[in-house]
């Protein structure tokens, strides 16, 4: 597809690279639609002369998004856009939600699932008893029928009546609702770590990849911890986004 008239403008007095101010737009373009899935991109000379920008320049801003993700070269066919990276505010809400709500037709596979007596930290951290029965199961969450995160939580027992078939239909959020449980705040903590070789062949990634760890406890009106969660995040597709505000 022609994309000789790419609307990108690079500010040579800024002292953000080149490259990365194309690359910046470009993604932006894609996240936006304008690029759509499938789009093929002219090659780096023609890109480069559209832009202004050297060859080298404008092949190092294709690679930044090929390693992010986000664009594809094929023998053949050129650099074409192969994914939306799914973009997460920081909010009280469920993966399950987000992704439906932006319809990227999620589903589950629950990985494991039980139940287990309570260890003493975890029991501190959920505010149970010591060896308190606490469901803990572990579910790969697709978008689009691709694995984007693996999620492994626990859930005091006495709070509701949980099934591994419950999960694989519905988000775990949708089923506190339905339990008349309604979250009110959460603490949360995210980071990022190299995927395992398990994780890796979990969530189509090589051993080494990175990914984003978010370990979150969620608590509901009453004040009651009902969920521990520790996720892992294919970073390659997932990002989560934070607006700060200034006073």
């Amino acid at each position: 597809m022609n994309r000789s008239a790419l609307p990108i403008r690079v500010d040579r007095s800024s002292p953000v690279p080149l490259y990365f101010q194309a690359a910046q737009h470009l993604e932006q373009m894609i996240e936006s639609g304008e690029l759509p899935m499938g789009t093929r991109l002219d090659n780096e000379a023609d890109l480069a002369g559209q832009l202004g920008l050297s060859k080298p320049t404008m092949r190092r801003a294709i690679e930044y998004l090929v390693g992010r993700g986000l664009l594809v070269r094929r023998r053949g066919i050129g650099t074409q856009v192969v994914h939306v990276k799914v973009t997460r505010e920081i909010e009280l809400t469920s993966l399950y939600d987000d992704l439906a709500k932006t319809g990227r037709n999620p589903s589950t596979t629950v990985v494991s699932f039980g139940t287990e007596p309570a260890s003493d930290s975890l029991a501190a951290t959920l505010g149970i008893p010591a060896r308190a029965p606490v469901y803990v199961f572990e579910r790969l969450r697709y978008a689009d029928a691709e694995p984007l995160a693996l999620m492994r939580n626990h859930v005091p027992e006495h709070l509701m009546r949980l099934s591994a078939a419950d999960l694989e239909t519905q988000g775990l959020y949708n089923l506190f609702r339905a339990n008349g449980i309604s979250m009110r705040i959460a603490k949360q903590a995210i980071g990022a770590r190299a995927a395992t070789a398990a994780e890796g062949r979990a969530l189509g990634e090589r051993k080494g990849a990175p990914l984003l760890v978010m370990e979150r406890s969620a608590y509901d009106e009453q004040g009651r911890a009902v969920e521990l969660g520790h996720h892992v995040y294919r970073a390659s597709r997932y990002s989560f986004d934070l607006t700060l505000t200034g006073w």
